[in-house]
């Protein structure tokens, strides 16, 4: 068994598309629009080395989510390889204006890693 997929909803489908495409490297799959489901969209990332994907939906009226701590999920992770990659990442965003939580550092579980927010303030550890 495995993880085959994370979706997030979004408001600016192509934004956050475009976001995770420059800084993680992800290939987006075709374009998706429901004959169905009304004005529902969506596209599938693919991060380098496969793994699970990140899906992006959107659909009209959705409500902004709630900021802090909250039942459900709390972040994706996303590994790039190595702490200097880590470093090199949290530096590239951070020069770029998107939001920095948490600077590069070890966590007492033992992980290396930096902590951004993407454009949609869904919370993103970047780890080895």
């Amino acid at each position: 068994m495995r993880v085959e997929h994370i979706a997030l909803w979004t408001h600016d489908i192509d934004r956050l598309r475009a976001f995770y495409e420059s800084y993680f490297g992800a290939q987006a799959g075709p374009f998706y629009r429901s004959r169905t489901r009304t004005a529902f969209t969506s596209y599938f990332l693919q991060f380098p080395g496969a793994g699970a994907r990140l899906e992006l939906m959107s659909t009209a009226g959705l409500a902004s989510a709630p900021r802090g701590p909250a039942v459900g999920y709390a972040h994706v992770a996303l590994a790039v390889g190595s702490e200097a990659a880590v470093d090199a990442l949290a530096a590239r965003l951070q020069a770029d204006g998107v939001r920095i939580i948490g600077a590069p550092r070890r966590t007492g579980d033992g992980y290396y890693e930096a902590v951004i927010a993407d454009p949609d303030g869904n919370t993103v550890e970047i780890t080895v």
